[in-house]
């Protein structure tokens, strides 16, 4: 096999990894409902039996028609947290997150030039490119939405709803941060420039939506890898798959120098939260 022949498939490695792992967490919902031949099993009657479609106490009902009043009632809990911390809530988190992203953000000038430098990650860079990530995040939902429609799984429609909602919440907070911040990314920073100073210097484009802080990407990743996560938990490996890929698509957003680690972390805590505390916040 020639060297671009190689490369080629290297290239197209992850989203045949996440088309693979998406065909298999597809089938754990079918082989979870078939029912057991067990005594217990015999005695209960049609009328009895649990419904896996239905959504329990703790699922949030999910469905095209009800789509677009959800996300709009997702933005108003979004934009309303500070009247949470207001009132005295939430303060331990949000201090966590905020201190850990300062701390980051005086660590980028020291540590982002090394990957500038380094010729380690060339392989994973082009196995991780922005496009086939971008991709890949995107292919997990549409992929359980089709997959699921045509094995009449409900559930699996529901997840993908769900990761829909909190992909499309994730990317308003994100394009809002990056247009108010207008941060550089590491790849705009000339060599021998200063990654000091990199906040509200960025004019790429006049709504400032090209801008680094925080990761797109990453925060897309994290939204939706977190309710899978949260979906499939009783299959113990889904989480470390869902959370692992995620943050594989974060690290490659500072290796390819698109954004310093602090882009990184802040997307991933946003993701994460926003599918955590407000998508699948039971109601």
């Amino acid at each position: 096999m020639d060297g671009l022949t190689s490369r080629k498939l290297k290239s197209h490695l992850p989203v045949c990894i996440l088309a693979c792992l998406s065909g298999g967490v597809l089938c754990l919902p079918l082989r979870a409902q078939e029912p057991q031949a067990t005594e217990e099993t015999q005695q209960t009657t049609p009328a009895e039996a649990p419904k896996p479609d239905m959504p329990t106490a703790k699922d949030r009902e999910v469905s095209w028609r009800i789509l677009p009043r959800n996300f709009l009632q997702d933005q108003k809990e979004i934009w309303l947290f500070p009247t949470q911390l207001a009132k005295g809530r939430h303060w331990l988190p949000t201090v966590g997150v905020v201190g850990v992203t300062a701390i980051l953000i005086a660590a980028d000038p020291h540590d982002t030039p090394y990957f500038r430098r380094t010729g380690s990650f060339e392989g994973f860079n082009d196995a991780f490119s922005g496009r086939i990530t971008g991709a890949g995040i995107a292919l997990v939902p549409v992929a359980f939405l089709v997959g699921g429609h045509f094995r009449k799984d409900s559930y699996a429609e529901k997840t993908a709803l769900l990761a829909g909602e909190a992909y499309a919440n994730g990317a308003v907070m994100e394009i809002a941060l990056k247009m108010a911040t207008r941060r550089l990314r590491p790849s705009d920073i000339p060599p021998g420039g200063n990654f000091s100073d990199t906040f509200f210097e960025s004019h790429k484009s006049g709504a400032g939506i090209s801008s680094s802080f925080p990761s797109g990407h990453t925060t897309a990743a994290f939204a939706v890898a977190t309710v899978f996560a949260h979906r499939y938990r009783q299959h113990r490996w889904v989480p470390w798959v869902a959370y692992g890929a995620a943050a594989a698509v974060g690290f490659s957003r500072v290796t390819l120098q698109s954004h310093f680690p602090s882009d990184v972390f802040l997307g991933a805590a946003l993701g994460y939260s926003i599918s955590r505390f407000v998508v699948l916040r039971p109601r």
